[in-house]
């Protein structure tokens, strides 16, 4: 038997993709952030780019998802504490994206492209560690709500927006910083809100006292969180600080934290309230409205969440296919190897257009109504339909790494685990269906604003046309029917994607998009671009360059 010689050095072997700059890399992002006014931002964007490519944050990352959080319900003398400890990495992670205020860009800076130039921060710290997005996120959802409430937003404004981490556990006058959480679903409703079971006390001095169970408080660590409780006028919504002035934990018991299959960085956990004081927020018995407007911007947010993990999945397997050889060739100058990679990289493509075209009509609803109404309906159709490709890609692009995707040590692994999450996140795939359906129906203007917006690209491209008639003869249909409320969310989300390549992405990418999406009968599975598009040109283009 021959052996292996000492010294023998392995061949062949990809080289860690690290201490990039992700956004330089990634010609989409830039593209999007050019053409939705959000130029001024460029060099803080450079700034995250650098941050999440580095090796060290990708370090932060591994360490804050292998010594993952841990519940101490009680002190060594047996008094009650609910205390959540994290690794350190998670609290430098946290500093790191806060600090490029990730949270409160746009609420800070407001001036046109702000919400374009905050999401593309979501879109960059996805890809360094998507467990930090969950309470960046729900932060920057909280906000213009607090901001309704003039003695709520006079104690934590400052706070929320602070671009200081303060990772200490305590009553607002001891923080620099503070991040906001929600406790919305109880173990008897899930989805269904209306089921909820905890209950308000109305103490007469501006308080509620809340007494009951939620089955999944999302980062119960946060300095603040709102959450869903019946009061005489029905549901409504409060706003509960997370520790009481004189230090002690605002009544609220950790009963565990989940086990969860990924984001495991993150915690989550199931509560009780055993009289947890908090104020109101909104009208009283109006809450589920409330907690629907929060929803608005966090489901926003989960798009763009999506779209950058599957950037994320393309540079890893493009940078995977430029270095790997087999065959005598390296993967990428392999023909069926280009097919893929150039499918899947239109599809995180079309994908960041989509997240960041609805950030614009964001930008721009207080001016328009169009945009207002565009940003509403397309909110719910860009969770769904990002949110349900994320994971193919992911799969896919684990697959063109072979065996090397499927260790642990490879970022691969946890992009495996993570991806299915923003599915589930604030509304599973029939709930935001759903929430389509009733929107088109309660504000007959949003389909308007869809044809609006698809219109914009008519006349570009005949075949865009023609299935653009093609929706239109059948819209009425898809609408009266609720079971085919996932068809229509798809080709409504297709056809968007299709219109915003058209306009903004390179013409061979949106050749590549509509001759498979739009033409053929689509499989939605990855490496079947038709004949005569340039696969090598745009497999090649998603290989992240290393500045």
């Amino acid at each position: 038997m021959e052996r292996v010689p000492r010294g023998h050095e392995i061949a062949n072997q990809v080289p860690v993709l690290a201490d990039y700059d992700a956004f330089a890399a990634d010609p989409a992002l830039r593209a999007a952030i050019a053409a939705f006014s959000a130029g001024w931002a460029r060099e803080r964007l450079h700034q995250a780019g650098r941050a999440v490519g580095s090796a060290h944050v990708q370090e932060l990352a591994r360490l804050a998802n292998r010594f993952t959080p841990e519940l101490r319900t009680h002190d060594r003398f047996g008094n009650r504490i609910d205390e959540i400890a994290f690794h350190p990495a998670w609290h430098e992670l946290m500093g790191l994206a806060i600090g490029q205020e990730a949270h409160a860009l746009c609420w800070n800076r407001p001036q046109p492209g702000a919400q374009v130039a905050r999401a593309a921060l979501t879109y960059l710290w996805t890809q360094g560690e998507s467990g930090i997005c969950c309470p960046i996120s729900m932060t920057y959802a909280a906000i213009p709500l607090l901001k309704t409430d003039a003695a709520r937003w006079a104690e934590w404004g400052g706070l929320v927006t602070s671009d200081r981490y303060d990772a200490r556990q305590g009553p607002a006058a001891a923080k620099t910083g503070a991040t906001v959480g929600t406790a919305m679903t109880e173990a008897q409703g899930g989805s269904d809100l209306r089921r909820t079971e905890t209950v308000a006390e109305d103490n007469r001095d501006g308080t509620f006292s809340l007494h009951g169970r939620k089955w999944f408080f999302s980062v119960p660590h946060s300095d603040l969180f709102l959450t869903l409780a019946r009061t005489t006028e029905g549901i409504s919504c409060f706003v509960v600080p997370g520790w009481l002035s004189d230090g002690r934990r605002n009544g609220v018991a950790i009963q565990r934290l989940k086990d969860k299959c990924g984001n495991r960085s993150n915690a989550s956990s199931e509560v009780e309230f055993h009289g947890a004081i908090g104020h109101l927020l909104g009208e009283p018995g109006r809450g589920l409205r409330t907690g629907l407007a929060m929803n608005h911007n966090s489901r926003l947010d989960i798009a763009a969440a999506a779209a950058g993990q599957m950037r994320q999945a393309v540079s890893l397997a493009a940078h995977h296919a430029m270095h790997r050889h087999a065959f005598q060739r390296a993967l990428i100058d392999q023909p069926i190897m280009q097919n893929v990679l150039a499918d899947l990289a239109i599809e995180a493509e079309a994908a960041a257009w989509l997240a960041f075209r609805l950030f614009a009509a964001v930008d721009g609803q207080e001016a328009s109504e169009s945009e207002r109404l565009l940003a509403r309906i397309g909110a719910p159709i860009a969770k769904y339909w990002l949110a349900k490709r994320a994971p193919a890609v992911v799969v896919e692009a684990l697959e063109c790494h072979g065996g090397n995707g499927f260790i642990e040590e490879n970022p691969m692994a946890r992009l495996y685990r993570e991806a299915p999450l923003n599915s589930i996140w604030e509304g599973s795939g029939n709930v935001i269906c759903l929430d389509v359906l009733r929107s088109l129906e309660r504000e007959p203007g949003s389909l308007q604003a869809l044809r609006d917006e698809l219109g914009t690209a008519r006349g570009v491209d005949r075949r865009f046309d023609a299935q653009l008639a093609a929706l239109e003869s059948t819209l009425p249909e898809l609408v009266r029917q609720e079971g085919q409320a996932r068809r229509l969310n798809e080709r409504l989300a297709l056809m968007l994607q299709a219109a915003l390549m058209l306009r903004y992405a390179s013409p061979d990418a949106a050749d590549a998009f509509i001759a498979s999406r739009l033409e053929g009968g689509w499989s939605g599975h990855f490496g079947d671009l038709p004949p005569g598009i340039d696969v090598r040109a745009l497999a090649r283009r998603a290989v992240p360059e290393l500045h």
